[in-house]
């Protein structure tokens, strides 16, 4: 596949009007499926960008809080119905757009979306207080009041996911947003933008386009901004709340993660194989946090599942991410290519390594688009830079372990603790495992994606706060406002 749609001009959605940056200036945005082709041009918003995005959403929060929760709820739901109508062609749209493959990963992601609006306009009716049995003279109650503003700092590996688990839960709770795009990936969130506009009262869902430095440090930094939602880098992250702390505005932050990965030998190995090649998120370019980038396999069963696994890894095809023969497409841009390449080179340079698999030596497409293959290190150690700095590409360090004390150790050696997999026969050790493992998120017997509802986010430098569900939603977009009345 080589045609590509003609570059077309968008523009950021600001106060319900579809507007360009103040000062005229614009951005290309590039596919990765070919450094060569331009395939839109959007605003390269500044400063005065982001003010006016802000006045526009706080303009609007009145109105929009002041609805009885049934009002949003019918405009959440129709959202979910308009997003499920046009889910091919954000599908398409993310492919070209993100590079992340079609049939295994634009599509779910076009899914989820609607999915989550659905599960967010249905839950818009538990933003609840309570009562405190104060005696029959007082009335003491609490209620759950919108935080205000929301920014919402989005990531260029799964836009419209993302969005999903920030914009609909902000908006049932009673909160007017700003969603900034990812410099790299914004047509998806735009396209989102537009077709949920429709539903919306002006001013309520606002997207701009810039740079993060720009833009986004922008709307971290604005006095009017109540509450900072992002999704990004650590470093980044570490920034962000800090500069978000220092006004003292809510945040939360979703962020890096080197996961654990851990096979025992009682395991289901056949049906652990597909949940752990899952669980790689090799389908994503291994460009996503919640990859099992570390897979610990006891000494009994390295060599035959990684041999197995290699197996299921050289079946996978890296290609046009449009095709939906596809299963990998490709990365973002020049520089993710490059830093990937850089651990790559790495990890073949550290002592005693073995590359169990270089999907590289059988790679039918490159240049001019940033194509990685899988590549997996057998014989890997756990304090090497490739296992414990997330590399966000589809790198894989494969660590031999004996005992359950061992490999919790080394699986809470790290960083990060955002997600973590754990498969076996004996479902005692699998509680337990969840128990010792110090992540957010655990899994056992299975590596698939978030589930709706379920609460998201990680443990030390992964993050803080959750997303996706509707504590989430009340611990992130929602306060306590305590009333005591005297009756007599």
């Amino acid at each position: 596949m080589s045609d590509f749609p003609q570059p077309t001009d968008w523009h950021m959605l600001i106060g319900g009007e579809w507007v360009d940056a103040l000062d005229g200036s614009r951005a290309d945005v590039i596919t990765p499926i070919d450094r060569n082709v331009v395939i839109a041009h959007v605003p390269n918003g500044k400063a005065e960008d982001a003010d006016r995005a802000v006045k526009a959403a706080r303009a609007a929060f009145p109105a929009w809080s002041g609805l009885h929760f049934k009002e949003r709820q019918k405009m959440l739901t129709k959202c979910a119905d308009a997003l499920e109508a046009n889910i091919d062609e954000l599908a398409e749209l993310t492919a070209l757009d993100t590079g992340n493959a079609k049939r295994t990963q634009a599509r779910p992601e076009a899914t989820m979306l609607s999915e989550i609006f659905r599960y967010f306009g249905g839950v818009a009716g538990e933003v609840k207080g309570n009562t405190l049995p104060a005696g029959e003279q007082q009335l003491n109650y609490t209620k759950r009041v919108p935080l205000g503003v929301v920014a919402g700092i989005l990531p260029w590996n799964s836009p419209l996911m993302i969005a999903g688990f920030k914009t609909p839960a902000a908006l049932a709770a009673g909160n007017t947003i700003v969603l900034k795009c990812a410099e790299d990936a914004p047509l998806t969130i735009l396209k989102m933008a537009e077709i949920c506009s429709e539903f919306l009262p002006d001013g309520v869902l606002n997207v701009v386009t810039g740079k993060g430095s720009v833009i986004g440090e922008a709307l971290v930094q604005h006095p009017d901004v109540d509450k900072v939602s992002f999704t990004g880098s650590t470093s980044v992250g570490r920034h962000v709340a800090e500069a978000a702390a220092s006004r003292l505005a809510h945040s939360s932050m979703e962020l890096g993660g080197k996961s654990p990965n851990i096979i025992f030998p009682d395991a289901d190995l056949e049906a652990a194989l597909d949940q752990v090649l899952l669980a790689t998120r090799f389908a994503r370019q291994g460009q996503s946090c919640t990859m099992g980038s570390r897979l610990f396999l006891h000494a009994d069963i390295y060599d035959d599942f990684l041999s197995k696994l290699v197996e299921k890894v050289k079946g996978l095809k890296v290609g046009d991410p449009r095709d939906e023969a596809s299963d990998i497409g490709c990365v973002i841009n020049q520089k993710q290519y490059d830093l990937v390449q850089e651990y790559i080179d790495h990890g073949k340079a550290e002592d005693g390594v073995e590359v169990a698999y270089d999907g590289h030596d059988s790679l039918e497409v490159g240049e001019p688009g940033f194509y990685h293959a899988p590549v997996i290190f057998a014989q890997a150690k756990n304090d090497w830079k490739t296992s414990q700095e997330e590399i966000f590409g589809p790198v894989l360090s494969v660590i031999r372990f004996s005992t359950e004390d061992e490999v919790v150790e080394m699986a809470n050696d790290s960083d990060y603790g955002l997600a973590a997999y754990v498969f076996t026969g004996d479902l005692g050790r699998g509680l337990r495992m969840a128990d010792r493992i110090q992540s957010g998120w655990v899994q056992v017997n299975q590596g698939g994606p978030q589930v709706v509802g379920q609460a998201y986010g990680g443990f030390k430098t992964s993050g803080i706060g959750r997303e996706l569900s509707l504590e989430g939603m009340l611990e992130g977009f929602t306060q306590i406002k305590q009333v005591n009345v005297k009756i007599s």
